[in-house]
């Protein structure tokens, strides 16, 4: 009966730690640097063109995402950083993205573990969809 009381204070006691876990905003929120439109394991990223005021709708929608809030950065920085947490579990995940020059760069990424089953790169493309749509309404 120890066995079991310690191993579900163990399990708890992670899960807190996870949901938890603060935030060091300096280690999320830097520069993207290269990027190309790929995923990769527990990561993806997207490169757009630049167009007028696509950052500012690309933030809008990802404030629209659910369990989404912004952490760092802003529009007239160039540099927004977002946290996204899982529904169930609060997994933390972190999209920062960037004007840079004549590209806006978009970059997913899991806080703990090594996949994230593809979440980041489906986050990513429905955020760059919604703003598409939102654009060709109007």
């Amino acid at each position: 009966m120890m066995i079991w009381i310690i191993l579900v204070l163990a399990i708890v006691s992670g899960l807190a730690f996870i949901r938890l876990a603060p935030t060091d905003i300096s280690r999320w929120h830097k520069p993207i640097g290269n990027a190309e439109t790929t995923d990769g394991e527990g990561w993806s990223a997207r490169v757009v063109p630049a167009g007028s005021g696509l950052l500012s709708d690309l933030h809008q929608a990802m404030l629209a995402l659910p369990r989404t809030q912004m952490i760092a950065g802003s529009v007239s920085e160039g540099r927004l950083t977002y946290i996204t947490r899982s529904k169930l579990m609060g997994y933390p995940d972190y999209t920062t993205i960037e004007q840079d020059g004549d590209q806006i760069k978009l970059y997913a990424r899991l806080r703990f573990g090594k996949s994230d089953l593809g979440v980041n790169g489906k986050r990513l493309d429905g955020v760059l969809e919604r703003v598409r749509r939102k654009r060709a309404e109007g």
